[in-house]
């Protein structure tokens, strides 16, 4: 089993990255998707992640849910989660108590017995943004991804399409 979590700005390659990680495992890859489609950029990013995945990818939408789903797809193929931080946003939204969520899934991850590739974003390499809520959010992410990178066995970052091995 391995837990591996990949790191990185906007648009650096990370979710190709984790990709090619998936498939270095074998069995039928699991897509756990946390974004929704609440707008049509939304729809169209959901639509080129799925055209470049291709068709032999298990599909899951978990907003929320994300251990459950984790849990339930256990046992069988690879999973990759994309992503923390879309997660991250939609239980903040939701009203939920993400510092629990965030620890009940640090706790998950080392006893699942399939792999598991997440994708996050490094929201804090940044300015700092001039509103509270944003402030909270960016704050958030960056507690959720060292929780998240001290129990995964493997970290990287990814920069420009090309990956950093961190741990």
């Amino acid at each position: 089993m391995a837990v591996i979590l990949i790191t990185g700005g906007a648009r650096s390659g990370k979710s190709k990255r984790a990709e090619t990680r998936v498939h270095a495992f074998p069995g039928q890859p699991v897509y756990v998707a946390t974004a929704e489609a609440l707008d049509a950029e939304m729809e169209q990013r959901i639509a080129g992640h799925r055209a470049r995945r291709g068709t032999d990818w298990i599909e899951r939408e978990v907003p929320l849910d994300l251990v459950p789903a984790l849990v339930a797809s256990d046992g069988g193929g690879p999973r990759l989660v994309d992503c923390l931080t879309l997660w991250l946003s939609n239980l903040m939204h939701a009203g939920c108590d993400w510092e629990r969520e965030v620890a009940e899934l640090a706790n998950a991850l080392p006893r699942l017995k399939s792999p598991v590739v997440l994708v996050t974003n490094e929201v804090g390499l940044g300015i700092v943004p001039d509103n509270a809520l944003a402030r909270s959010y960016r704050d958030a992410a960056g507690i959720m991804n060292q929780v998240i990178a001290a129990v995964a066995d493997e970290v990287e970052f990814v920069v420009a399409g090309l990956p950093m091995k961190l741990k």
